[in-house]
């Protein structure tokens, strides 16, 4: 009978090693797998973003190509004044003071200045932060720091808050309405 027990005994620890074996094994395997999928998923995630991101620059550069287009081209009185030249898409650094910044669309007509930020949706925080872009402009172009300038949203969608942020700043609206805009300014203030 002892000898019995010892057999049983040996097969039992013989066959825990196995399992215990194999367990690291598959556990190994199994680590390796899970690596592997994360990796995948990273670079397919990655390669998904990067997508997103280009659908968002596309319909960033539709709105803006489609608000300059319908503001210069178009109907140029903005706050009952004509705009005869604009810029588009401009990057501006000035040396002195290490100043910068970048502006969607500028209109000038020798007396004012109006710097529209477009946006395809626009959101309370471009509302909100576009007085901003005031300081940051004067500091770029000093040679306009004696012009009116004023400040208008662009967006292809507007909803409410968005709206009574517009006025709050006293920021023009310029929305998309079918082919064409429609511009509201009766809040608009001179910075």
């Amino acid at each position: 009978m002892e000898d019995l027990m010892t057999a049983v005994k040996g097969i039992l620890v013989e066959s825990s090693a196995k399992f215990a074996q194999d367990l690291t094994e598959s556990s190994a395997k199994f680590a390796q797998d899970l690596k592997l999928m994360q990796e995948a998923w990273d670079k397919q995630n990655k390669e998904l973003k990067k997508q997103i991101g280009g659908m968002g620059n596309n319909n960033g550069a539709f709105a803006q190509e489609f608000f300059f287009n319908a503001i210069f081209y178009g109907d140029r009185k903005l706050f009952g004044q004509e705009f005869d030249d604009a810029m588009t898409e401009v990057r501006k650094y000035f040396k002195k003071g290490g100043a910068k910044s970048e502006f969607d669309i500028i209109l000038f007509n020798g007396k004012s200045i109006c710097i529209v930020e477009v946006k395809y949706k626009a959101d309370t925080d471009d509302a909100r932060n576009l007085p901003e872009k005031e300081k940051s402009f004067r500091a770029v172009f000093p040679e306009h720091a004696d012009k009116k300038l004023y400040l208008a949203l662009a967006s292809m969608s507007f909803d409410k808050h968005v709206e009574n942020e517009c006025k709050k700043q006293g920021l023009a609206m310029i929305k998309q309405v079918g082919d064409t805009i429609e511009i509201y300014d009766e809040h608009i203030k001179v910075f």
